[in-house]
């Protein structure tokens, strides 16, 4: 039993490896044949057979042995070998696509066992579920015979299906043979198919996976034919036609072809081409009357592949033509654009003569067959045949297609537009100097624009203007001159030339301007002067313009919102001069843009004040605010401390006045017991005389016991009353009621009481250690202070530290340190000041916090445990007040230290 449990867990240890094995090759490789040819090895070793091989199917239903695995050539290799394809019948091929049928022959007992992975739907019945169906049958003899002809006993066939893509649902087909040859009779076991089953599905998934990366590479290469082919097209200065077609031919596996464009008539040749008849030796085939016809039946946006010109009836014209030539295979694609027939390329295969290795000569009448008995290798010679244009090549070949059609199309757009051009070049070169003018003002323009637009500031785009002006008008002296509220003005820019004299800041006297010339420029109109000599002036216009050296002169008012702004100049000095109209619109043009700028700056003026007034309101709602924060802080804080101080003390009078009267008789209560004591003795010693009512009485009461411990008693409520006095004082000097001016106090007493107040805070519980306070009090003399507050800033403290100490140390399993607060004090190194020193081992306080800590409302605590006015209401007492210091120093998770320095007399400080 043992035996064969072990015999089990090595088969399933075998089956795991193999197909372990095969699915890491997959997983490692892509390449086919390295897949095929391990799994043969892997499966030949699985079975112990003595040949496996896998059969590939062909287009035309034969197939080829295309891996294999021969033990020491038990068997003949069949290793590269054809099979026709009436080998396999249809049936049967028919059955392994649609049933995934395994068969198993064993020739000794002449039965075939054919076990099908689909079930028919009537043979899904639940028993049969999940198990393997083997069904027997005899075999047809000849079957018999032709495996024993390849000296096979037993065989195993497994088809291997492949799937278009790897998603369910994809295409399947047949696409080959996993075969197992055994020289032997052997039994090929139930639970050895679904192992072999698992490879063949491996292998599928591999077929798959190399079929797309085929088609990836196929599209790559597809795709890197187009990039060069379309370099080749668009490559300046000329389209690269010529090249093109070679790269076209290349990829096309041709041996030569030709590119024919209508519209020019030219041709261009690459490789092996036609020859027609000595009549039409000066003639294209495109051109042929026959060839024409049959392109105007072809659609352009197709490819015609033809195998075999000589099988083509259309074709019979050009037979002739390729006679003398090898070539069998044309592929014609036609160059259309948007409905525009522009041209052919025709693409020409060389016949092949290729040879195939038959697996035994075959017998060519397959009606009188009989099984084949040799499978020694036959070389058939197939001359004079055709290569199929694949799909590969007609998807290749409608692309480029497109890609040159566009790029003649372009070609001969641009040629009739050069046509167009030099047609119109005559036209162009008479008006070459108003667009020449044109454009200055159109760059003149564009700058001022881009003036405007990269600065605000109106002065240097005015200056800009009048550069512009002078430069294009090529006059002596632009200006603009700038009209104020009284009617008065001035020139604000100017740009020179020559030896025009400068007429900056010059004022025009405004009685030498009729009212008429007023309107003109209000209406926004320009006004140009020819010449001043002859122009119909005011004497007192016409000799301030002389006055100026002005000849002529062009002016363009600037309005602004309707409004007058200034006027744009332009000065000749030298001479008279004609204004044209593109200058006066280009003047007008300019002095709308001048206008755009002022307009600009102006707003850019008003927009800085405001936003310079906005800020100054803001600044000082700001500082209001944070006053208005700050003096609540104050009100808030002094009232809580006031409202405490007043509890405090009223609770401590209230107490006060009862511990006053107990402690004052206590001594008297003591002195009573202790005589009462000794009269009971002096009874007890006169009359010794048992009475049986006093003796009980003494027994019952314990006399003993209570004249031993009565005066203990009055000794402990002694020693509690003074403990109360000493709280009452505590608190009485920690709320300071009496002492709300500054004065000199004892620092140390303001410490030891708050940390009395704060006592129940640091005692121990039952998930905290409690907190251990270590003083180190420094020889201290009295600081001038207001008692009440620094009171205040060390509570605030002392209560920051034992909240940090219980978030660290709460709930803390193991605790290697205990919670600790110092206090320390000392003097100053200039014993000028009193240095107060607060450390906790807490958590500490991270940097971008701790900056902050003194900042009003800033608080790290939950909603309703902190409202973060403590230490900035702490920092306002020392620092504001008392003139004094307060830091902040902390290492995160390691320890916090508070230090405060206060001024010993505050006379100290405000010298």
């Amino acid at each position: 039993m043992k035996s064969a449990d072990s015999f089990k867990n090595v088969q399933q240890s075998e089956q795991e490896g193999l197909l372990h094995r095969i699915t890491d090759l997959i997983r490692q490789t892509v390449e086919l044949q390295e897949i095929l040819n391990a799994v043969v090895l892997e499966v030949r070793n699985f079975l112990q057979a003595d040949r496996v091989m896998v059969y590939k199917f062909d287009e035309d239903e034969s197939g080829e042995v295309v891996a294999e695995s021969n033990e020491q050539h038990k068997l003949p290799s069949l290793l590269g070998l054809h099979f026709p394809a009436s080998d396999i019948p249809l049936e049967a091929r028919e059955m392994f696509l649609k049933a995934r049928q395994r068969s198993i022959v064993d020739v000794a007992s002449g039965k075939i066992g054919l076990s099908p992975l689909d079930l028919p739907s009537s043979f899904r019945i639940n028993e049969l579920q999940g198990k393997e169906i083997i069904q027997y049958r005899a075999v047809e003899e000849c079957h018999i015979e032709y495996l024993k002809a390849m000296g096979v006993q037993s065989s195993l066939v497994l088809p291997i299906l492949s799937q278009k893509f790897l998603e369910p649902g994809s295409p399947t087909s047949l696409w080959g043979l996993l075969v197992s040859h055994h020289s032997q009779p052997r039994t090929i076991f139930k639970r050895e198919l679904p192992v072999l089953q698992q490879v063949v599905d491996q292998v599928s998934i591999a077929i798959t996976q190399s079929n797309l990366v085929a088609q990836a590479r196929i599209e790559q290469r597809r795709q890197t034919i187009t990039n060069q082919v379309i370099t080749q097209l668009h490559s300046l200065p000329t389209t690269q036609l010529q090249a093109a077609l070679e790269t076209t031919i290349e990829a096309l596996s041709g041996c030569g072809g030709r590119m024919y464009i209508y519209a020019t008539g030219k041709l261009y040749t690459h490789g092996e081409q036609p020859k027609l008849p000595d009549s039409l030796q000066n003639t294209a085939i495109e051109e042929h009357p026959f060839w024409q016809h049959w392109m105007e039946e072809f659609r352009f946006d197709s490819v015609w592949a033809i195998t075999d010109i000589y099988k083509e009836p259309e074709l019979n014209f050009l037979t002739s033509a390729f006679q003398h030539t090898k070539i069998r295979g044309l592929l014609v694609m036609p160059l259309g654009y948007y409905q525009n027939f522009v041209g052919v390329v025709s693409i020409f295969r060389n016949e092949d003569n290729t040879e195939i290795l038959w697996a035994g000569r075959r017998q060519k009448n397959l009606l009188n067959a009989l099984p084949q008995i040799s499978f020694k290798a036959w070389h058939e010679q197939r001359q004079g045949k055709a290569r199929v244009w694949s799909s590969e090549d007609i998807t290749l070949a409608q692309t480029l297609a497109y890609h040159i059609s566009m790029s003649i199309q372009q070609q001969l757009m641009y040629q009739e537009l050069q046509e167009f051009n030099l047609t119109l070049k005559q036209q162009v070169q008479a008006q070459t100097s108003e667009l020449e003018k044109a454009l200055l003002i159109t760059d003149a323009v564009r700058l001022i624009s881009e003036q405007i637009r990269g600065s605000l500031d109106f002065k240097t785009t005015l200056q800009t203007i009048v550069s512009e002006v002078r430069k294009i008008l090529n006059a002596d002296r632009a200006l603009i001159y700038q009209l104020f509220d009284d009617n008065n003005g001035e020139v604000v820019v100017e740009e020179l030339n020559g030896n025009c004299s400068s007429v900056l800041a010059v004022k025009a006297p405004l009685e030498c301007f009729p009212v008429e010339s007023a309107r003109i420029c209000l209406r926004g109109q320009a006004r140009a002067i020819n010449n001043v000599a002859t122009a119909a002036l005011t004497p007192c216009h016409q000799e301030f313009l002389k006055s100026l050296h002005v000849q002529a002169n062009l002016i363009v008012p600037i309005k602004i919102s309707q409004q007058l702004w200034g006027l744009l100049i332009a000065h000749q000095c030298e001479a008279p001069r004609v204004w044209h109209n593109d200058e006066i619109g280009l003047l007008q043009q300019l002095a709308d843009q001048a206008a755009i700028a002022i307009q600009q700056a102006q707003l850019y003026e008003q927009s800085r004040t405001a936003e310079t007034e906005a800020k100054s309101k803001a600044m000082q709602l700001g500082q209001a605010l944070y006053d208005l924060q700050k003096t609540q802080t104050q009100l808030i804080q002094s009232e809580k401390m006031s409202g405490l101080g007043q509890l405090v003390a009223g609770i401590a009078h209230e107490i006060n006045n009862p511990v006053n009267f107990i402690y004052g008789n206590l001594s008297h209560a003591s002195e009573y017991t202790e005589q009462l004591i000794e009269l009971i003795k002096l009874y007890q010693q006169q009359y010794p005389d048992d009475n049986s009512v006093i003796n009980a009485k003494i027994k019952d009461i314990d006399l003993d016991f209570v004249t031993d411990d009565l005066p203990k008693i009055m000794s402990s409520m002694e020693i509690g009353a003074e403990r109360i006095c000493s709280i009452v004082l505590s608190l009485r000097n920690f709320s300071r009621l009496d002492e709300a001016d500054m004065k000199p106090v004892d620092l140390h007493e303001g410490i030891d009481s708050t940390l009395l107040i704060l006592q129940h805070r640091f005692k121990s519980s039952v998930d905290f250690p409690g907190i251990e306070v270590i003083k180190q009090y420094g020889d201290l003399p009295r600081v001038e202070c207001y008692a009440g507050q620094i009171n205040q800033v060390f509570i605030n403290i002392i209560c920051n530290a034992v909240d940090a100490l219980i978030e660290k140390y709460k709930y803390k399993e193991t605790n290697d340190d205990n919670p600790q607060i110092l206090i320390s004090t000392a003097t100053s190194t200039n014993k000028q000041s009193a240095i107060i020193r607060i450390t906790d081992n807490g958590v500490g306080i991270a940097e971008d916090i701790r900056t902050r800590i003194f900042d009003p409302f800033y608080t790290t605590k939950e909603v309703g445990k902190g409202t973060g006015l403590g230490l900035a209401i702490s920092y306002q007492i020392v620092v504001e007040k008392h003139g004094g210091i307060i830091k902040c120093t902390s290492k995160p998770n390691q320890n916090t230290e508070f230090m405060i320095e206060i001024p010993l007399k505050q006379d100290i400080m405000h010298k």
